[in-house]
């Protein structure tokens, strides 16, 4: 090309768009940026205050989660006190103590075996209010039910092959708990844990 179009030297001219159309195009794209966080953080809020439109996904709500199941019952039943054979002896220097105790639990319903004065092995050396003797069996049965007559008892096993108890009455002993307090305690142990809620 010639005349007043010809091209000469070696800079050619470049063509730019206006840096104000730039600054209008990126301003632009800010306010939407802005408007868009604002308008989330708004229905963030009216869920925060309103709780959620809980109608949305209720289908599927009612699809994925499990359907509760009822509460189990106790692995194992306890005995009544009627089948439990108790042994009381004292360990104390109190007289009289284990045949008050003995007639206190019978009472209860307990059936009462010997009654007398504790061995040489805890004469006097009982601190508490009482040991809960027996064969390992009457771990999860005979000494829960009459743990619940008398708080703070230590438990022991023994190599015996029967199923009563002994009862050997400490020096804390002063009563036993209350026929209310007893009966408490024994539902507490015989109600069923309370299913856990579905998470979902």
């Amino acid at each position: 090309m010639g005349g007043k179009y010809r091209i000469t030297g070696d800079a050619y001219p470049r063509m730019r768009r206006p840096r104000h159309r730039r600054r209008l195009v990126l301003a632009g794209i800010g306010a939407v940026v802005a408007l868009s966080l604002a308008g989330w953080g708004t229905l963030q809020l009216i869920d925060v205050f309103t709780g959620g439109d809980k109608s949305v996904g209720a289908a599927d709500h009612k699809r994925d989660c499990p359907t509760p199941k009822p509460s189990a019952a106790p692995a194992k039943a306890l005995p009544k006190p009627a089948a439990i054979k108790v042994n009381v002896y004292n360990a104390t220097p109190r007289s009289g103590l284990a045949k008050s105790a003995a007639e206190e639990l019978k009472k209860r319903g307990f059936t009462i075996g010997e009654v007398g004065n504790a061995t040489k092995a805890y004469d006097k050396k009982v601190p508490g209010t009482g040991v809960l003797l027996g064969a390992p069996t009457a771990t999860n049965g005979s000494f829960t039910v009459l743990g619940t007559q008398l708080a703070g008892t230590v438990q022991k096993t023994d190599t015996r092959k029967t199923g009563e108890v002994d009862l050997i009455l400490g020096t804390k002993f002063k009563a036993f708990s209350t026929p209310q307090e007893a009966t408490a305690a024994m539902t507490a142990l015989t109600k069923p844990a309370p299913a856990p809620s579905p998470s979902c």
